[in-house]
C-alpha cells in the first residue's frame, strides 16, 4: 500500500520542498513544532529505520545535518534537532527542526492549523539558506514540487 509520504512525493498530495535528490526529499511538516520543522524522508517505501540499508541511512543523515545547518542560520537556534520515531506513518522519515530546549522537543508542542501562508514563508526562507549554502542543485523548483 502506497504511504501518504509517496503520495507527498508523487504529488497525488501537496507539499512544501526544500531539497530533493535521487534517495531522499525533504519537506515541511503540516504540524511543526518549531518553525522551519522538516521531514527528511527516503524516496524507496521503507517503513523504519532499522530496515534502510547503511548507505541509504549515511545519505539520510548527511541530508539532515545540511537541513539542520540551514535552519540553525535563518532561525538562529542554538541546535538542529533530529528526532525519529515513525509511528504514525510506516515510512521511515527523520524530524530535523531548529531548537532552543530539550523540554521542547515532543510531539505534544506540534502546531495544529498553522496558516499555509506561515508554513510558505518558512519553506523559502529555508529554500534561500540551502541556496545560499551551497545546495542550489538540490533545491526544488518551486515549493510545491520534488522535482528540480
Amino acid at each position: 500500500m502506497t504511504t501518504l509520504f509517496t503520495k507527498i512525493i508523487d504529488g497525488a498530495i501537496p507539499g512544501r520542498f526544500v531539497w530533493a535528490d535521487d534517495l531522499v526529499v525533504a519537506f515541511l511538516t503540516i504540524e511543526p513544532i518549531t518553525d522551519g520543522h522538516t521531514l527528511v524522508v527516503p524516496r524507496a517505501e521503507i517503513e523504519q529505520l532499522t530496515d534502510a540499508p547503511d548507505d541509504l541511512l549515511a545519505h539520510l543523515i548527511s541530508v539532515t545535518k545540511t537541513i539542520g545547518l540551514a535552519q540553525r542560520a535563518v532561525w538562529g537556534a542554538p541546535r538542529a534537532a533530529v528526532l525519529v520515531a515513525g509511528f504514525e506513518i510506516p515510512h521511515l522519515h527523520v524530524h530535523v527542526l531548529p531548537a532552543w530546549d530539550e523540554a521542547s522537543l515532543t510531539f505534544a508542542n506540534a502546531r495544529h492549523g498553522v496558516p499555509g501562508a506561515e508554513l510558505d514563508a518558512a519553506g523559502e526562507r529555508l529554500r534561500a539558506a540551502l541556496r545560499a549554502g551551497g545546495h542550489a542543485a538540490h533545491v526544488p523548483a518551486t515549493l510545491g514540487s520534488p522535482e528540480l
